[in-house]
């Protein structure tokens, strides 16, 4: 059994998912962005395995998220889907899952994060699109072909938006949000399919767009949330007058971006 331990009545947001949550913290990736958004106001810890698909995902769901747990985090976002839409190998092994099943497996894993808590908040990524041009020139020679093509993961994305709506869960439709960029195919992506920085972009923008238009109680959204230690101190840097201190809790000029 896994469970969490976070700081002390500080929120938790856990990133589960496959090889795009496994990357998250790499070169400018969704989930260093959020860690540093969320900086002293909740604790973003990373579940990510690569390659995985969502029947994987099941059979250990009970060891990453057991409901036994003292701590139950406060927002869960998800992603499976990439893997499971690759095409079937003629031998039976590899990481494709028929899209019905990819549906069921995907609805039981939201069953599952639904009853940690009453708190516990969960937002869906579904498939984004992916360079198949590019893709297909820097796969490994190591591996049998893996066939992934733009058309099936559009399906397993409609798939999970779909379910999203059914179960009243808040879904990143990433294979439309990708695609409102004109160059999505060369900046969005290292390697036709693993985001790139700009593709990291646009996951942050979605996900915080979510969490400021959510109706949740408490409001997960960063603006909205305290942030940790925030008293005024004299140990703070000393203002220009010589007679005071500046409190730099909620500073952000280091960020490139100043996110909504």
């Amino acid at each position: 059994m896994l469970g969490f331990a976070p700081a002390p009545g500080r929120p938790l947001f856990v990133l589960f998912g496959s090889s795009i949550v496994q990357f998250s913290f790499s070169n400018g990736g969704w989930g260093a962005a959020l860690a540093d958004i969320y900086a002293r106001k909740a604790d973003i810890l990373l579940r990510g395995y690569i390659g995985w698909n969502s029947r994987r995902a099941l059979q250990v769901i009970d060891k990453i998220f057991p409901k036994d747990s003292p701590v139950q985090p406060s927002l869960v976002i998800v992603y499976f889907g990439g893997n499971d839409s690759v095409a079937a190998h003629s031998s039976g092994l590899g990481p494709h899952v028929p899209l019905e099943e990819y549906i069921d497996n995907m609805r039981k894993i939201a069953d599952h994060l639904k009853s940690l808590s009453e708190k516990t908040r969960v937002i869906f990524l579904s498939c984004p699109p992916l360079n198949e041009e590019t893709l297909r020139k820097s796969t490994s020679t190591v591996l049998s072909e893996i066939v992934r093509t733009n058309e099936t993961c559009r399906l397993y994305s409609e798939a999970c938006v779909s379910l999203c709506k059914e179960m009243d869960l808040k879904v990143v439709d990433l294979w439309n949000a990708m695609q409102k960029r004109d160059d999505w195919a060369t900046a969005c992506f290292t390697d036709g399919l693993h985001l790139s920085e700009e593709g990291s972009k646009i996951v942050v923008e979605e996900i915080l767009r979510i969490l400021k238009e959510a109706e949740w109680d408490p409001c997960l959204h960063w603006k909205a949330m305290p942030t940790e230690f925030v008293e005024d101190s004299p140990y703070d840097l000393v203002s220009s007058s010589g007679q005071s201190t500046v409190n730099p809790s909620d500073w952000t000029f280091h960020r490139t971006i100043q996110w909504d």
